[in-house]
C-alpha cells in the first residue's frame, strides 16, 4: 500500500479506501455481517490501509435507526482509532423527517453529533458534504464547516456527488474568507463512468483536490459479474439502503468496456476487478478508489490490484474503448478548426499538460 496526501492537506491517506457501506448490524439482506466487517476490516489494515469511508445513513434500512456502519466500525476501531482516517457524511436521512436532511447547518451539526455518538469517537478526520441538495447556499455549507472544524469535532471538509461549478466556487468562497477549504471531491468513477473527465476531474487537478472514487467497478459490471447475461437485460444493484430499489441497466458500451477488461485480465493471468482497479489507480492526480465487500474474500482479490502495473498498450487499450463523449465546449474546443484559430496555427508546437480525455489531448 502507497499513501497520498488528501488534496493541499497534510493528511496521509492509504491509496485504496475501505467503504463501509455494506457494514450493518440489523441483518440486512445485501450487508456483510458484522463479523465478515471485522475480517475485511483487519485484512485491509494488514495491507496497509488506513483510510475508511462511511455515512451516516450506510448499513440502514429504510425507515429504520441510523448508524448502522459507523456502529461496526466503532467497535473495529477502538483497539487503534488514531491509526485510522474515518470519513463520514452527511446530508441523508433513511426517515421521513425533513429537518433531519438536506445541506443546511442544521442538517450538518446534528448528524455529525450523531456520527460521533455512532463512531465511539470525539472527532471526525473528514467530512462530506453527501449529496448537493440545490437549496442550501454555498456560504451556509462552508461557515458551518468551518465551525465544526474550529470546535475540533470535523478536522477536514470535502464534497461527494456535487457539481464541479459549486465545488469550485466553494474552494475560491473558503480561501477568500479564510474558512476551512475543501481537500476532495468523491465521485462515480470508473472505466464504465467517465464523465466526470469532462469538468470535475480537471477541475480537481487545477485546485488540487484529491479524488475519491465510489463505485470503481461500476456495481460489479467490471468484475465480469454480468458477462454471461445479454448486454441489454444485465443489471447491476446498488447496495446502498437509501437505493436499494434502483436497478441500472447495463448498455452495449459497459458490455465492451467489461469485454476488453477480462480480455486484458485473460493475458495477465488476474481477475477483471484487478484490472479495473489498477487502471483507476494509473489515472492523474490523486484517485483513490474505495473498496465495498459482502464477503471478505471479495475484499482479498480486490487488494491484490496493488501489485499489478498495467503496460502502456494495456492503459491505451481500456482508454479506447471508455473514451466518453466530452460534449460541448470541450469537443468544439479540441476541433481542428478552432485549435487553428486559437494558436496562429501552432497547436501541435505547444505543450499540453491536460492529461484528460482524447479529444483534450
Amino acid at each position: 500500500m502507497k499513501y497520498k496526501l488528501m488534496g493541499r492537506s497534510g493528511l496521509r491517506v492509504s491509496e485504496l479506501a475501505l467503504g463501509a457501506m455494506t457494514f450493518s448490524d440489523r441483518g440486512l439482506s445485501w450487508g456483510a455481517t458484522p463479523e465478515d466487517a471485522h475480517t475485511m476490516f483487519d485484512m485491509f489494515a494488514e495491507a496497509g490501509g488506513t483510510f475508511v469511508d462511511a455515512a451516516n445513513i450506510y448499513g440502514d434500512d429504510v425507515g429504520g435507526q441510523e448508524g448502522a456502519a459507523e456502529r461496526v466500525l466503532s467497535d473495529l476501531l477502538a483497539a487503534d482509532r488514531e491509526h485510522f482516517v474515518v470519513a463520514t457524511k452527511y446530508t441523508s436521512s433513511n426517515t421521513e423527517d425533513i429537518s433531519r436532511s438536506g445541506n443546511s447547518f442544521k442538517s450538518m451539526r446534528q448528524s455529525v453529533d450523531a456520527s460521533l455518538r455512532a463512531l465511539g469517537t470525539d472527532y471526525i478526520d473528514l467530512l462530506w458534504l453527501h449529496t448537493w441538495d440545490a437549496t442550501t447556499g454555498v456560504d451556509e455549507v462552508l461557515r458551518g464547516a468551518d465551525q465544526l472544524v474550529t470546535a475540533g469535532k470535523v478536522l477536514y471538509f470535502a464534497f461527494s456527488d456535487t457539481p464541479a461549478w459549486v465545488v469550485s466556487y466553494a474552494a475560491a468562497t473558503a480561501d477568500a474568507r479564510g474558512w476551512t477549504p475543501p481537500v476532495g471531491i468523491q465521485i462515480e468513477y470508473s472505466l464504465a463512468q467517465r464523465t466526470p473527465e469532462r469538468d470535475l476531474l480537471p477541475m480537481a487537478e487545477s485546485l488540487d483536490l484529491a479524488v475519491a472514487a465510489w463505485s470503481p467497478l461500476a456495481g460489479g459490471v467490471l468484475s465480469g459479474k454480468y458477462r454471461s447475461a445479454s448486454p441489454t437485460a444485465a443489471t447491476h444493484r446498488l447496495a446502498d439502503a437509501t437505493f436499494a430499489s434502483l436497478d441500472l441497466p447495463r448498455d452495449d458500451q459497459q458490455a465492451k468496456i467489461a469485454d476488453e477488461v477480462a480480455a486484458i485480465a485473460d493475458e495477465l493471468g488476474r481477475q477483471p476487478a484487478q484490472v479495473a482497479l489498477a487502471w483507476l489507480l494509473s489515472r492523474p492526480g490523486v484517485v483513490i478508489p474505495i473498496l465495498g465487500a459482502r464477503r471478505p474474500e471479495q475484499l482479498r482479490q480486490n487488494l491484490d490490484c496493488l501489485d499489478l502495473q498495467l503496460d502502456s498498450d494495456q492503459l491505451h487499450r481500456l482508454d479506447a474503448v471508455s473514451a466518453p463523449s466530452l460534449g460541448f465546449p470541450h469537443e468544439f474546443l479540441a476541433s481542428s478548426t478552432v485549435r487553428r484559430f486559437s494558436t496562429s496555427g501552432h497547436f501541435d508546437r505547444l505543450d499540453n499538460h491536460h492529461p484528460f480525455g482524447a479529444a483534450t489531448t
